[in-house]
């Protein structure tokens, strides 16, 4: 079930939907058992849909790297915050939780990192996550070593970088967007899951 959401921009109708973007969108309801709404929500431009799902998709299921799954959520929390990003802290908090198998972990990152049960490897990253939403052009040579020292190489600092500039844009779509978080996202990796 969707969620209602209320917004300037209805969200898509997934039987108006090009046949690609609906068996998309209906293969991601069949793995979360829901349909994020920013999946329907971009829908409505598809051009503008498939560019932003192929990037996201570059960026948060590439394999290479030394970034986990719960480091790319946790950036993606992090940053979202201090853009003041409903749906991103919340979707991406979900995801966080579940993939760090730390329940309280979203919700310290979002409120303040600084204070977060995090490794200082994440601390380093995300201080670097930080300096680039809030101050990209000040970042300079010198914020590279205490990277390196924690075992990033620069192709991991392309991607703490490139994924905090992508949630920069995303955070900023859902927030004018009016885009709501579905229901679903605020107990998710909260609860030990049922067994089927």
């Amino acid at each position: 079930m969707i969620s209602v959401m209320t917004t300037r921009y209805p969200l898509a109708d997934l039987k108006d939907l090009p046949e690609d973007i609906r068996t998309a969108v209906l293969a991601v309801q069949e793995k979360a058992g829901f349909v994020p709404n920013v999946f329907l929500a971009l829908a409505r431009r598809p051009a503008e849909w498939r560019a932003f799902f192929a990037y996201h998709d570059a960026l948060m299921l590439k394999e290479e790297g030394s970034l986990t799954k719960g480091d790319r959520e946790m950036i993606v929390t992090t940053t979202s915050a201090a853009n003041q990003c409903l749906y991103c802290v919340v979707a991406h908090g979900a995801l966080l939780r579940i993939y760090e198998k730390k329940p309280l972990v979203a919700d310290q990152v979002a409120v303040n990192y600084r204070k977060a049960d995090i490794t200082p490897r994440q601390r380093a990253m995300l201080d670097f996550a930080m300096k680039v939403c809030d101050r990209s052009h000040e970042i300079d040579e010198a914020d590279f070593p205490a990277l390196h020292a924690h075992g990033f190489d620069d192709e991991d600092i392309w991607d703490i970088a490139a994924i905090t500039s992508f949630f920069g844009l995303s955070n900023r779509v859902a927030s004018f967007s009016g885009m709501q978080p579905n229901n679903e996202f605020f107990l998710m990796g909260r609860l030990p899951r049922e067994k089927k």
